[in-house]
């Protein structure tokens, strides 16, 4: 028999997951907590710490002498996203410093960060399983960090890459697996085997920022490409332009995109990986958050449709096992050949210690484990996030519901400059990513990220509520009462 914990937040899932459909409307109100224990045969005590922790996460409230009822829920953004005049104005150098004071401030204990996909805390990673894998392989073989780290480097988490790859559709072959130093590496050597300096990249609008300083790094123009904020990449789009010629390759993240969190539909998926075909263009996938998406039974990969080798996919452990060992992996598909010559040169290849112990770890079943929690408590504090946003942030306040990972896109009020409220915001200690980074204009200057990878306690909590109440008096600041 299942634990009482195990209980309570298994009824807290089921009813969030029934006010999500629409199930459980808003406004309508939840049986007592005496009548939905008897009708589930449950303590009361598991009702009572269910609907305690719906409350949590903004889903339900409390009425004195009334019960419990379904709050209003924050508009998710179902339609296109709104792009506002001035798309076309170039990134200015205070954008491009932007990234830097978000980088100083998430060093400083006094400053808060709700900027940057970066989770923090024991709680997402499992460092002390990991950190004993690493000791134990470590006595037995000390060694291993005499040596040089050649190509093509331990076979062991190739194998396991490959294994894990085939719960998002893809076949993968161990000695095509190219480890990478992160996803940065394995993108930035992915755009060099396929571009030459003066190429066009289509790329997602809104898109990981820092993609736009790689694709400069290396002499190559962006070209954006509407993405929707539930459906992902537009393949309509896409077809036009490989159509037209304008193309070297796309880079994008299909499976939980960074940063709206969406999931392309699985016709999309597979019209895309036709279309790359048919016109010879790579499609760069990077599949970083793949992991954590939050359905049953995960979205396949556009990779899993590749016939010919034109899409390249990759992804690290940066984000759910082990950041500080940098470890990420590219199957480049018909490019494999000329990649691992550019790895070569570059950085010849990854740490054999910290490699080795990865592969290890998920050979042993205890990543599987991890991400199964993970996955859950990414889930909850979304959630629970998004019900703060709903009762804090002015009216007209939209945001995703994401499909997997930590991350979520707000959509504010037109007359609200998210860099202005990055500025009162930074004043105050709070550190958020304003809608700029994510477009090379001014076209989401309305909207922002944030990052809910850290444990929601009320230090981070009251940042959220402090955010929404400086974006409040911003928007009122800009009314035409005003």
């Amino acid at each position: 028999m299942r634990n009482a914990p195990t209980l309570y937040r298994a009824l807290a899932d089921e009813l969030a997951a029934a006010i999500a459909r629409g199930s459980l409307p808003a406004g309508g109100r939840l049986p007592s907590v005496r009548s939905a224990a008897r009708q589930r045969g449950l303590a009361l005590n598991t009702v009572t710490a269910a609907y305690r922790q719906l409350e949590d996460r903004g889903l339900i409230e409390a009425r004195p002498q009334s019960g419990y009822y379904v709050k209003s829920l924050l508009p998710a953004l179902r339609d296109p996203l709104r792009a506002l005049p001035g798309d076309a104005e170039p990134a200015s150098v205070e954008m491009r410093d932007l990234v830097s004071v978000v980088l100083r401030c998430q060093q400083r204990e006094d400053y808060i960060d709700l900027a940057l996909a970066c989770p923090r805390g024991e709680i997402f990673y499992p460092g002390a399983r990991l950190a004993r894998v690493t000791a134990s392989l470590l006595r037995r073989q000390p060694g291993i960090v005499t040596r040089y780290a050649l190509p093509p480097g331990p076979v062991r988490l190739c194998e396991q890459i490959a294994r894990r790859a085939m719960a998002l559709g893809m076949r993968l072959a161990p000695e095509d697996i190219l480890l990478t130093h992160g996803a940065m590496e394995a993108l930035q050597l992915a755009l060099r085997a396929v571009c030459r300096p003066g190429d066009t990249v289509g790329v997602e609008s809104p898109t990981y920022f820092n993609l736009y300083p790689l694709l400069a790094s290396l002499g190559l123009h962006a070209l954006e490409i509407p993405t929707h904020p539930q459906h992902g990449l537009s393949v309509d789009a896409v077809e036009m332009l490989l159509r037209e010629g304008r193309l070297a390759a796309v880079v994008a993240m299909p499976t939980v995109h960074n940063p709206l969190g969406c999931t392309m539909p699985l016709a999309a998926k597979r019209r895309l990986a036709a279309l790359v075909t048919q016109h010879r263009v790579p499609l760069i996938e990077d599949a970083l958050y793949a992991d954590l998406q939050f359905e049953d039974v995960p979205s396949p990969a556009v990779k899993s449709f590749d016939s010919e080798g034109w899409v390249m996919v990759c992804a690290s452990y940066t984000k759910t096992l082990a950041p500080d060992y940098r470890i990420g992996w590219l199957e480049a598909g018909r490019f494999g050949e000329t990649v691992r010559q550019l790895k070569f040169a570059s950085s010849i290849a990854e740490s054999a210690l910290l490699t080795e112990a990865v592969g290890l770890f998920l050979e042993s079943g205890g990543y599987d484990h991890h991400l199964r929690g993970l996955r859950r408590r990414y889930a909850r504090q979304l959630d629970r996030v998004r019900g703060l946003i709903a009762s804090r942030f002015p009216p007209g306040t939209r945001a995703t519901q994401p499909a997997g990972g930590f991350l979520l896109w707000l959509e504010l009020p037109e007359r609200i400059d998210t860099l202005q409220l990055f500025h009162a915001a930074l004043a105050e200690g709070i550190v958020i990513m304003p809608g700029v980074l994510y477009s090379s204009g001014a076209r989401f200057r309305h909207c922002l990220r944030l990052s809910c990878c850290h444990e929601l306690d009320a230090r981070f909590m009251g940042a959220i509520g402090r955010l929404g109440e400086l974006a409040s008096a911003l928007h009122a600041a800009a009314s035409p009462q005003a």
